[in-house]
């Protein structure tokens, strides 16, 4: 099933996730309280089920800060090394709050799941994402598999985790559907204007 409001969670990290609530051509998918609500709970930063209350313009715009803070200190380090006062600001964030404890519950069916005690906080939520992209970037295994999208017009980065670290694309359905495409409409092309040059 399609995730909502078009959010995408194939980047394989929380914060590498946030990023991609954003995109080239500009698209915004943290458009409102409900966009933030679903991408915390599908991200898995908030349980399903967990109390989630208080969810506002305000943690949206604060989400989307730290968003771009994000994507500039993963591409600036994609590219060689971000810049120290954004590594200043991203650990800053990393220790603003705690993230939300967390409490194993037992379910209906007797199995066990996450829960929080009480609704989170929005300093609690942001700390856990800049926390993941904080281990993230010091760790070497896992910033080996950072890779952007080879896709055209993308800016996507994601972890390669595939046999052999050969996967191109941030998602094979979209960037890697595209890229098939074109290179087939590059062949079909191809094939007729070289009929039309045998032709004359």
């Amino acid at each position: 099933m399609a995730a909502p409001h078009g959010l995408r969670f194939d980047c394989g990290r929380i914060c590498l996730d946030l990023v991609a609530t954003t995109s080239d051509p500009p698209a915004e998918r943290l458009t409102g309280p409900e966009h933030l609500t679903a991408w915390l709970v599908g991200a898995g930063v908030v349980p399903h089920g967990a109390p989630l209350e208080g969810v506002d313009g305000h943690w949206v715009a604060r989400f989307r800060a730290l968003r771009e803070l994000l994507r500039r200190v993963v591409h600036d380090e994609l590219r060689g090394r971000a810049a120290d006062t954004d590594l200043v600001l991203l650990n800053t964030a990393a220790a603003a709050a705690h993230p939300p404890a967390v409490r194993a519950v037992r379910a209906e069916d007797g199995s066990l799941a996450r829960t929080f005690p009480g609704p989170p906080d929005c300093a609690g939520l942001l700390a856990e994402v800049a926390r993941d992209a904080v281990g993230l970037l010091t760790d070497t295994v896992a910033r080996g598999q950072l890779r952007q999208c080879a896709g055209a017009n993308c800016t996507l980065v994601y972890l390669d985790t595939s046999r052999g670290r050969r996967r191109r694309w941030c998602s094979s359905e979209v960037c890697g559907n595209r890229e098939r495409v074109a290179r087939h409409r590059r062949r079909t092309t191809g094939r007729e204007t070289a009929g039309r040059d045998g032709a004359g």
